[in-house]
């Protein structure tokens, strides 16, 4: 690594199949940047040397991926959306301050944005599946863009208790038995679950009774396209995948670190949608 380059990393245990590297790669390369990004597969027992001697291994911020962002929380200042989330997956020096934000926020907003401008003027209805990390970015996404109401469907109802627990009034915990019925004319549907992904199982659900102007989106990319997002794409609805969102939420990361706002372009996903499709 030149002593010259600006240089950022993702940080997981494992990283080696990260696609951030080839994500911000291909940003580096269109912007003419004189930068460097890498993995670095750091094992729990030396995650807490390795964040708070980011910029000693030569890095002015990084990624963090599973299973480190709880500890990246933990040891950096963290911001308005990472606290509200409970977890950090950016890391960047303000001053001297190791700084932490959670931008799987506004690559969830950030990825319906472009593909349904305007989802957010449709609040009447938001259905929400899962309660893990994932949903808690999406939720607070939600409340971030206005919604009042937001229903958390788990399997274990406490897991969305929660998160009302946590996001306050604006969460509406749900059984699964009750999904049909929050269906009928709903807007807006995230599937933040693993179901529908590779080796996992199938997300089994009818949506044929949601809005004719509904937007639906799914934080899974492998496969791109899940029997889900292909059932809203058969009824013409506005659909976004976990590729969109992976792309949006690099966004803030790469500017933190090489000072300018990329643009997420058809050219960037289809490389990282063949790289997918390659694995």
């Amino acid at each position: 690594m030149s002593d010259q380059k600006t240089a950022a990393c993702v940080i997981g245990y494992p990283a080696k199949h990260s696609r951030s590297p080839k994500l911000h790669g291909y940003w580096i390369e269109r912007y003419g940047i004189d930068g460097d990004y890498r993995a670095e597969e750091i094992v729990p027992d030396d995650i807490v040397e390795f964040i708070t001697n980011l910029s000693d291994h030569g890095y002015v911020g990084a990624n963090v991926t599973m299973p480190h962002k709880d500890i990246a929380f933990e040891l950096s200042q963290p911001d308005e959306r990472a606290t509200a989330v409970g977890a950090a997956n950016t890391l960047w020096f303000d001053h001297g301050t190791l700084c932490s934000t959670n931008t799987d926020v506004e690559g969830f907003v950030g990825a319906l944005d472009a593909a349904s401008l305007g989802w957010d003027d449709k609040k009447n209805k938001a259905i929400v599946l899962g309660a893990g990390g994932a949903a808690r970015a999406v939720v607070y996404g939600l409340i971030e863009r206005g919604f009042e109401k937001i229903h958390v469907v788990n399997r274990t109802l406490a897991k969305a208790e929660a998160l009302r627990d946590r996001f306050g009034a604006s969460v509406e915990p749900e059984d699964w038995s009750q999904l049909p019925v929050l269906l009928n004319g709903s807007q807006l549907l995230v599937n933040a679950t693993s179901l529908g992904m590779h080796d996992h199982g199938p997300l089994e659900i009818d949506i044929s009774s949601m809005a004719a102007d509904a937007v639906v989106s799914d934080i899974v990319y492998v496969p791109l396209t899940t029997p889900l997002l292909a059932a809203a794409q058969a009824r013409g609805l506005a659909t976004s995948n976990g590729l969109d969102m992976l792309l949006h939420q690099a966004v803030r990361g790469f500017e933190l670190w090489f000072g300018k706002r990329p643009e997420v372009t058809q050219e960037l996903y289809n490389l990282l949608a063949a790289d997918i499709e390659a694995s």
